[in-house]
């Protein structure tokens, strides 16, 4: 997916302030310019309060034309933000730009405006048509576009070449400029340093029923906004020239039409002083002529506060949207009502926090606010009492304060009548049968595949992951062996819609766009093992259609492929793949074969093959050998049952083999030992010759590795280690023989060899490693007594018969066994196997 910044668009740094307005404050004639800071509450209070003022008959709207048809909806009281306008090329979904809205931003306020007093709105920035073929013609950025100029920074105003802070979104930028940030350079001239709480001072902490002149906040700050222009030029890029230019041309139509009492503009206060420069109809079009093209389409998308925040790299221009929306929604008392906010959610997290602790924050944050200098306590002076008086001075709790309140979980939604492709559509359709709401907060969800429901829901999102929309990822806590359970981690972004639009060149549904991905990946596929990989998601997923295809494919590469290698790597897919299959009721008749006869290769090929390889490619091998003995053992019956004792032998060959490199038959040795197909005697005769004096010491500690080494794969490492670490405790004969190898190493060879039994013991755990100590401390290495044969690990010489009897009332209480009072201890022992 390759999608751009809306033209203009900021990535980073505070947006300009509020702007002129050529109507003044005394009522004299003209056309309003109300430029704004988008996602400012200050700025959307401001703007209403303007609007309700001057009661134009037309309000123009930087944005995209194109959403002039979906204005309406917004008035649709399904519609709830944050919200952004997506608009995608039509041959090319992937290439897309959005402009959010949220409650707070200026631009929602002026078109809610609009359609409560049945005024029109209209969009009058550069074409998205024209935007994005421009992002096209030059390549555009990778990332996803956000709302025309969001910060007024590097676009509106930007930050000097130098300073690094460069990347204009969409297209080359006049390198002879000097581009700045207008908030720092009026902050700085006011005597602040920090521009973000200079524009909360002056905008933001303007309460809403400020009698002031509702004019004034915009013919201030654009005064400042004409000197900045006037003395570091236009400060962005050379396109910024191009979309002014179609704003003038759109505001002189619509001065003519309504004349110029009629007409509001709410923009970038960047842009006004060049709305109101004197140009040329000829001049502006002159810029615009020769511009290219493309087939676009548009439609309303939910957004998130997180896809909000700059810190998210969309470069919305503000750290803290949560805490905007508090401002902009809160009638009075804002400070009392955050800090109370604040509180329940340290409540609901069971931490205490009572009404006296909100009180002393209140005023704590009041003090501050007095103590800097600022009219009303403002975020940094709340989360300093907060941090004070209800976190006791720990930083920990703030970053739940901070994803939870300062920023949001909030996810916009969008009405079902807003445009959306056949894809969308029907992915919506699905959401809403299976209960599967999309949310922007993080959500665990563990499915029962036996139960229909669940499993819709699986198919479901193993059917999106393959379109490459990952709405959920799955969650793996212990070795996939086809069990009844799958487990997701869910999360619903914003530019998800985009995959959807991409994804919907393959299909009009979920399932026959699924299927149509999986056969033209089938098709495309060069490597084995990506063959039977998609296998294993296209039974995942219920992709019956699509199977036939993969199985063609995977028969034709699988019958061409000699490398043991590659049949190794691609067996365990298609052993998990059977083992789902019956699960989910499929048909697998063909994919058994399959895997019957690739097991059949391996156990032909694997002795040879394992002759002669190097470290690396003998501890590679050992990763395969792994997983073609849980692959085999996977294999249901018809399929698996005849492999079994042919497996087996190739494992015998190897363990047994000189030629064979030791951490490879040392790990053969052990699985021969966990399947029951070699007796313990047989497996310290083994590992006697594999540790005699002749076996040079790297090799025998390759061989250990592989024998009481965890399995190779991630997720198993852990519980496989801990087996081969008990395997030890258990078998004081195996551990002797290693302790006395240990001990007769020599000081030169002992270093060559201690990263090797490091790797492998220190996988074990502590309580594993402790175990082991205690035995070997105790043992004949050290000159100890030995331990009785019938001495348990770990414990004393014998059995304390007085202290086992003492346990007997307690197991017959548990096994139900109070009447059967001739019961001794070994018959209760023996119950319990």
């Amino acid at each position: 997916m390759t999608t751009t910044r809306a033209p203009g668009a900021a990535s980073g740094g505070a947006g300009a302030g509020t702007g002129t307005a050529v109507r003044s404050g005394s009522g004299a004639g003209g056309p309003l310019l109300l430029g704004v800071r988008h996602h400012g509450p200050g700025s959307a209070r401001a703007v209403r309060a303007a609007l309700d003022a001057a009661a134009p008959r037309v309000v123009l709207i930087e944005g995209p034309p194109e959403g002039d048809a979906l204005l309406a909806l917004a008035a649709d009281e399904a519609m709830r933000p944050p919200v952004a306008l997506l608009a995608h090329a039509v041959d090319d979904p992937g290439r897309a730009a959005f402009w959010p809205l949220a409650e707070f931003s200026p631009e929602w306020v002026a078109i809610r405006w609009a359609l409560a007093h049945d005024v029109p709105a209209r969009f009058i920035d550069l074409p998205a048509a024209h935007s994005l073929a421009l992002a096209a013609a030059d390549d555009g950025p990778v990332d996803v576009g956000v709302h025309a100029d969001e910060a007024e920074s590097e676009s509106e105003a930007g930050s000097v070449p130098a300073s690094g802070r460069g990347g204009e979104g969409d297209g080359s930028r006049d390198d002879e400029s000097v581009r700045i940030d207008p908030l720092a350079v009026l902050a700085e001239a006011a005597g602040y340093d920090d521009p973000e709480r200079w524009w909360e001072d002056v905008i933001e902490h303007r309460g809403p029923d400020r009698a002031d002149d509702p004019f004034a906040p915009f013919a201030a700050v654009a005064e400042a906004m004409g000197a900045l222009r006037e003395e570091y030029g236009d400060g962005g890029p050379r396109r910024d020239l191009v979309r002014e230019a179609h704003m003038r041309l759109q505001f002189r139509a619509a001065r003519k039409e309504f004349g110029d009492d009629g007409v509001a503009v709410v923009c970038g206060a960047w842009h006004v002083p060049a709305l109101g420069r004197k140009t040329t109809v000829a001049a502006d079009r002159a810029l615009l002529k020769g511009l290219p093209k493309v087939k676009t389409g548009m439609t309303w998308v939910p957004w998130t506060h997180r896809r909000l925040a700059r810190d998210s790299g969309y470069g919305a221009g503000i750290d803290s949207p949560g805490w905007y929306g508090h401002l902009f929604g809160v009638p009075d008392r804002p400070v009392e009502r955050w800090l109370t906010k604040v509180a329940g959610l340290l409540r609901e997290e069971d931490r205490t926090v009572s009404s006296a602790h909100v009180i002393e924050a209140v005023r704590l944050a009041g003090t501050l606010a007095a103590m800097r200098g600022r009219p009303l306590a403002g975020l940094t002076e709340t989360t300093d009492a907060v941090r004070a008086v209800m976190c006791e001075g720990s930083d920990v709790p703030l970053g739940l304060i901070h994803d939870r309140l300062i920023v949001g979980e909030v996810l916009g939604e969008v009405p079902d009548t807003a445009p959306a492709v056949p894809l969308q559509r029907d992915l919506t359709a699905l959401q809403r049968t299976l209960r599967l709401k999309p949310e922007a907060l993080e959500r665990e969800l563990d499915l029962d595949l036996r139960k229909e429901l669940d499993a819709e829901r699986g198919r479901l999102l193993h059917r999106l992951r393959l379109l490459g929309i990952d709405w959920g990822e799955p969650l793996v806590a212990r070795p996939s062996t086809g069990t009844f359970r799958e487990s997701w981690r869910l999360r619903w972004e914003p530019e998800l819609y985009v995959r959807v639009a991409e994804a919907g060149v393959w299909g009009t549904t979920v399932l026959s766009a699924a299927t149509a991905k999986a056969e033209s990946r089938a098709l495309a596929a060069t490597a084995l093992a990506e063959i039977t990989a998609l296998a294993e998601r296209c039974l995942l997923a219920a992709l019956p259609d699509a199977l036939p295809v993969v199985m063609r494919a995977l028969a034709d590469r699988a019958a061409l492929d000699a490398d043991v290698g590659r049949l190794a790597q691609a067996l365990p897919a298609l052993a998990r793949s059977l083992r789902y299959g019956d699960v989910r009721s499929t048909d697998t008749g063909a994919l058994g074969d399959v895997a019957a006869g690739l097991a059949e290769r391996i156990c032909v090929g694997l002795p040879p093959a394992c002759a002669g390889l190097d470290a690396d490619g003998a501890a590679e091998m050992r990763g395969h050998l792994d997983g073609v003995h849980t692959a085999i053992g996977l294999l249901p019956d018809g399929h698996g049952r005849d492999l079994a004792g042919r497996w087996g032998a190739v494992l015998r060959t190897l363990a047994g083999r000189d030629t064979v490199p030791g951490v490879i038959r040392g790990r053969a040795a052990r699985l021969l030992l966990d399947d029951g197909r070699l007796a313990e005697d047989e497996a310290a005769r083994l590992m006697g010759l594999a540790l005699s004096p002749g076996t040079p010491p790297t090799d025998a500690a390759a061989w250990i590795e592989g024998f009481v080494g965890g399995a190779s794969g991630a997720g198993r490492q852990q519980a496989a280690s801990s087996a081969g670490g008990m395997l030890l405790v258990h078998d004081e004969r195996l551990l002797g023989l290693v302790d006395a190898w240990l001990t007769g190493v020599s000081a030169e060879a002992f270093t060559d060899v201690l990263p090797l039994l490091r790797r492998t013991f220190s996988a074990y755990e502590p309580g594993v490693r402790r175990t082991l100590g205690e035995l070997v401390a105790r043992g004949p290495a050290n000159g100890g007594p030995a331990a009785p044969e019938a001495t348990a690990p770990g414990f004393g010489p014998g059995l304390d018969e007085a202290r086992a009897d003492a346990v007997l009332p307690v197991l017959r209480l548990l096994l139900g066994a109070e009447g059967s009072g001739g019961a001794n201890s070994d018959d209760l022992l023996e119950a319990t196997g």
